[in-house]
């Protein structure tokens, strides 16, 4: 890190990455084989702030900034994806809305939890038929009865659901109103008619469980666990991905700077004709290339980062990063295996583990084509054009 951080980012970088050299490197192929996440090193996470990233200190989190948010993702994602993939989206979509929309009684209630280490966030927004587009595709839906919501509906493709001890979920809460027809209730798994299925059969990330939750006239609270104001939830939940954006730009970059570190290495071990592979042209440009992009996508993720914490415009910025930051992570995982030739196919190797897990970013939080999307109609709008 030789970008401008001042002395504590960079003392609170070096420490999230000793500990994850420590507690999470040595088990990322075993976490990825068993499905399952290392809950030993995750219950130590809340002295680094892991588990908090960005929870004001009084719920036990960390109160940190956004740029430091995205090292430590970085340095999470660099030891074992299926890890960061599971952290990022409690901080980022578990605690940050609790955070940002919750009463005092929600904040007090949930967040002392999500910060213990004990449990993870989740937040209910895919639909079987409703991934880009979550306004015209949610069926999702909540009805009032008295005091309390009649909720049905599917969700798929949920991260950490088990773990939370209330899952966020976007519902229809008015079918006539449009995007301001939505609202995000806080559903606590064990409420009757709340099924979590089992784990999807994924083909990277796999000790971070994504799951199918289905609700059948399930009854919530309506003053207690609606989360912020009726009908917001729509643009509650574009908020959320904005910042979310930033975070799996993050996870790229540290699963490239994985992929790149064994390539470097395997280069500098390997012999052919006589000498290192790292002397022959071929495999220099690859990895001047892989040098290159990654930098570049940091300095991209962090200036959104920067952008965030200093409460300006960050959309555009954000959803460049995360195109960038991911593209570039499936360009350098690929060439790492090109690098390693057979071992790069082998469960032997890290990098086939790391090519199958960076295969979801350019996918979650919006895919690459969204991206360009969003992009496009911010530089149009900066143009006068709308």
């Amino acid at each position: 890190m030789d970008f401008d951080l001042n002395n504590e980012q960079r003392m609170y970088h070096d420490a999230v990455r000793d500990f994850c050299e420590k507690e999470l490197a040595p088990y990322a192929a075993e976490v990825d084989h068993a499905g399952q996440l290392r809950w030993e090193a995750i219950k130590k996470m809340p002295a680094l702030g892991l588990t908090g990233l960005q929870v004001p200190e009084e719920y036990g989190g960390a109160a940190m900034d956004t740029v430091s948010a995205a090292l430590a993702l970085e340095e999470v994602a660099r030891a074992c994806g299926s890890t960061a993939l599971s952290i990022a989206a409690h901080n980022g979509l578990g605690c940050f809305p609790i955070v940002k929309w919750g009463s005092k009684e929600q904040k007090e209630k949930y967040l002392p939890r999500l910060t213990s280490g004990e449990y993870l966030g989740a937040l209910a927004l895919t639909e079987p038929d409703a991934g880009s587009d979550l306004a015209g595709g949610v069926k999702t839906n909540a009805y009032q009865d008295g005091d309390t919501w009649v909720l049905n509906g599917h969700k798929a493709w949920i991260t950490n659901p088990g773990y939370a001890p209330a899952i966020i979920t976007l519902t229809r809460t008015d079918k006539e109103a449009g995007t301001r027809g939505f609202s995000m209730l806080l559903v606590e798994p064990d409420m009757a008619g709340v099924t979590v299925h089992p784990p999807e059969k994924k083909m990277g990330l796999k000790g971070s469980p994504t799951q199918q939750i289905t609700y059948d006239n399930v009854r919530v609270p309506v003053q207690e666990n609606t989360l912020g104001a009726i009908g917001r939830g729509f643009h509650q939940t574009m908020e959320t991905l904005d910042g979310g954006r930033i975070t799996i730009g993050a996870i790229s970059i540290g699963i490239a700077q994985a992929a790149f570190e064994a390539a470097i290495q395997y280069a500098a071990d390997r012999q052919a004709f006589g000498k290192p592979i790292a002397q022959h042209q071929a495999i220099q440009w690859m990895i001047a290339d892989a040098a290159l992009e990654i930098e570049a996508a940091r300095l991209m993720v962090m200036r959104a980062a920067w952008l965030k914490d200093q409460g300006r415009p960050f959309v555009k910025e954000a959803a460049m990063g995360k195109l960038m930051a991911s593209e570039v992570a499936e360009r350098v995982c690929f060439n790492s295996i090109q690098i390693h030739g057979s071992y790069g196919y082998s469960q032997e190797f890290p990098v086939e583990r790391m090519y199958r897990d960076q295969r979801l970013m350019t996918i979650g939080e919006g895919t690459s084509q969204i991206q360009r999307l969003v992009i496009a109609r911010r530089v149009l709008e900066d143009a006068g054009l709308h």
